[in-house]
């Protein structure tokens, strides 16, 4: 059983998922993953928050944030982490062809979906509930079969401190536990 960490104020933590365009497996590419830790650390350094929980996979991400108090401004925060990503990467990995006349008028690229899913935290035990799925989402997509084994995730940092024991999230769990 998890050692979860304490649940904070109502309205500080949220919940992300962001997925690429057309679900490309961009972030199998080491190139594009180092960028977008670049891209997430520029923007932590001018407007912190705290990741409490992250899970990177080829084409989507979960994360889960904790804000400043009195800060509420997610959108700004992932707009200039997927633009700055996406200056990174276009070169690379942008398709004109792809482009429509609705992409073009709002001058984005073929790099990210347009939106974003956000779900702000509500209690302890919707906080859990987030934490677990983020940590379990590569077994759920069958990329590996045990939580550890997947190396783009904070599940290996929540081991160290105690947080998860090393062999949770095996192939022992029943993957219609944790959500779609």
């Amino acid at each position: 059983m998890p050692n979860y960490r304490r649940y904070r104020e109502a309205g500080n933590l949220y919940f992300f998922t962001l997925v690429t365009f057309r679900r490309r497996p961009l972030f199998k590419d080491p190139f594009c993953r180092n960028a977008l830790r670049e891209s997430i650390n520029f923007v932590r350094n001018k407007y912190l928050f705290k990741i409490e929980a992250w899970v990177l996979l080829p084409d989507h991400m979960h994360c889960l944030w904790a804000l400043p108090d009195n800060d509420r401004d997610v959108a700004l925060r992932w707009r200039i982490i997927k633009s700055t990503f996406t200056r990174k990467v276009k070169h690379l990995f942008h398709k004109d062809e792809w482009m429509n006349n609705s992409r073009r008028k709002r001058n984005e690229s073929t790099i990210w979906q347009r939106r974003f899913w956000e779900h702000r935290i509500e209690d302890q035990e919707n906080y859990n509930n987030h934490f677990d799925y983020i940590h379990y989402n590569p077994v759920k997509h069958k990329l590996v079969k045990n939580v550890k084994d997947w190396e783009f995730s904070t599940f290996h940092r929540n081991v160290e401190e105690g947080i998860y024991s090393p062999d949770w999230g095996g192939i022992d769990l029943d993957p219609d536990d944790f959500g779609e």
